[in-house]
């Protein structure tokens, strides 16, 4: 039986050999890596820089890709490391430092993408009503509690995570909280039902105002015109598909981390594990950046100024 004051590092067990081609994963990390920054840097610089941008929509699409960079950040320079590592070994401080960013990241996207639906439902079914209802007050508001809610609750999950180790083997590529929990020597009882509480307490706060919200506006566009609709169309298609991209995802891991899966081909997990970390973060700029008009006309002029 090992105490967790001698566990001074984990060994991260999903780790293939990969021979000659550990280079070649490298430079595709690094390359996927670079992308994610390059994209939603120049986003978020796009939306700063340009007044016309500065609307409660782009307002929540800038902490939406904020929020990309701070998840990605926690995963990448991390899988750079350990491609070219032997050993597969993480110290145990930066082990909870990763579990502490991958789980706020995955809240802070779900409480973003429920404050988007809320801002599409204003902005579609009271337009005449928008600027009065969407303050730059509430924006403030609604930016900080999707920011510090996920914070205040992980930081507390934290604490939960038992003090015995039996084991310091994790049977994936990175760190995450329920990997740590079952390695305990103790009784995780209460880690695992806090634990199920503040995951589906999260997803339903969330789910809530999105599924309120699209019922609403559902029912506007069959009731109203067809250039009432086009907008509802233009306007959600990218936000809809970042929603079930990321839910897709992360409802794997939520199901991996709670559910034997070891039926699964173990490149196939490994690759399901990372999805939620590595999609997201390119699919939000992709999306966003060429089915929002604004944004795209933006890149366009700026784009036509570096040429010339």
């Amino acid at each position: 039986m090992t105490n967790s004051s001698q566990v001074l590092f984990f060994f991260l067990t999903a780790y293939i050999d990969s021979g000659v081609l550990t280079y070649l994963y490298f430079t595709v990390v690094l390359f996927l890596y670079i992308l994610i920054i390059v994209s939603n840097v120049l986003l978020i610089a796009v939306i700063c820089v340009n007044r016309s941008l500065h609307e409660p929509m782009y307002m929540f699409l800038c902490s939406l890709f904020v929020n990309e960079l701070y998840g990605s950040s926690g995963l990448f320079p991390f899988l750079l490391v350990q491609i070219l590592s032997h050993l597969h070994s993480v110290a145990a401080p930066f082990c909870l430092l990763q579990v502490f960013i991958v789980h706020t990241y995955g809240a802070i996207e779900f409480l973003n993408l429920a404050v988007m639906s809320y801002d599409r439902y204003l902005a579609i079914c009271y337009p005449l009503q928008y600027n009065a209802r969407m303050t730059p007050k509430k924006i403030t508001v609604l930016i900080a509690v999707s920011w510090l809610y996920p914070f205040v609750v992980v930081s507390f999950s934290m604490t939960l995570i038992p003090v015995n180790l039996c084991r310091n083997q994790i049977n994936k590529v990175y760190c995450d909280m329920h990997s740590l929990v079952k390695l305990a020597c103790s009784d995780t009882v209460m880690s695992n039902i806090y634990g199920l509480i503040a995951t589906f307490g999260t997803i339903f706060i969330s789910l809530l105002p999105i599924l309120y919200s699209y019922i609403k506006i559902l029912s506007v566009c069959f009731s109203g015109s067809k250039q009432t609709r086009q907008k509802a169309l233009n306007t959600c298609t990218p936000h809809l598909a970042s929603i079930l991209n990321f839910s897709c995802g992360g409802g794997f891991e939520v199901s991996q981390s709670r559910f034997d899966m070891s039926f699964l081909p173990n490149v196939l997990r490994i690759f399901l594990s990372l999805y939620f970390l590595t999609a997201q973060p390119l699919f939000n700029p992709l999306m966003y950046g060429l089915k929002m008009s604004k944004i795209r006309n933006v890149c366009k002029s700026l784009i036509m100024t570096v040429k010339l």
